[in-house]
């Protein structure tokens, strides 16, 4: 079981939580979550590329030169594709780069990855962020005080509107909701921040330090709905997992 110290925002320890071993004891399958990433920046491309063919571009409607008596080779319109201003022979349109990817494969995926970062180390626990008022500075100071270093994801919950204004402007910090969670955000993240209520799985508790216990959890945080491959995450009240 991993066990990972659940701190305050002024880096104070708390208590301690053991992680769910389904979500963050699974050995990483490299292949999986490159194909599920790869599809997902797949199907966030807008794929409105579009060129002109031939039959679309304006002009041509002469024959350039007489077919016959010229020694040249017999041309029906200057807007070919060998011509200059021409159009474009194979060039690209409109289409949707989305991939089909089984719902299975991408909790696994999440999975997978979230149990990369537990393994390193890479997994803070947060009791709550109490934020008197949303400033920057204190997200800076949170930070440094949870010795969080790089880039780090912060999982927020739909309740944590004032801590989204307090990271925001923070360019090494990414947020995301829980029930937008994706294999894509954890691999992006040197490190994962999560808060008790976010925390996903049925998490373990222990004592905190003072002999009191921590304040019981939320239940159990709704399973991170990751996103079909490039799509919008479900809601994270409602977002439901199946077994991986």
């Amino acid at each position: 079981m991993t066990r990972v110290e659940v701190r305050s925002v002024d880096g104070g320890v708390k208590g301690s939580v053991e992680l769910d071993p389904q979500y963050f004891e699974v050995q990483p399958n490299v292949p999986l979550m490159h194909q599920v990433v790869t599809a997902q920046l797949a199907a966030a491309r807008a794929g409105t590329q579009s060129t002109k063919t031939r039959a679309e571009v304006s002009g041509g409607g002469a024959k350039p030169f007489k077919q016959k008596g010229t020694g040249r080779a017999r041309q029906g319109s200057t807007r070919a594709p060998h011509y200059a201003g021409g159009g474009i022979a194979l060039g690209p349109k409109p289409r949707s780069y989305r991939q089909r990817t089984p719902r299975k494969m991408v909790q696994l995926a999440l999975r997978c990855a979230l149990s990369d970062r537990a393994s390193s180390g890479d997994v803070v626990v947060v009791d709550s962020w109490d934020f008197d008022t949303p400033k920057t500075k204190s997200a800076v100071a949170a930070l440094a005080a949870l010795g969080v270093r790089g880039r780090a994801l912060v999982v927020l919950s739909r309740q944590d509107e004032q801590v989204f204004k307090c990271f925001r402007n923070l360019g090494d910090v990414d947020l995301v909701l829980v029930g937008e969670l994706s294999a894509y955000d954890v691999l992006c993240s040197d490190t994962v921040v999560f808060t008790r209520r976010t925390l996903p799985g049925e998490a373990t508790w222990s004592e905190a330090p003072d002999g009191t216990s921590p304040a019981p959890s939320q239940g159990t945080a709704p399973a991170p709905a990751a996103a079909e491959a490039g799509g919008a995450g479900a809601d994270d009240s409602a977002a439901t997992e199946e077994e991986a």
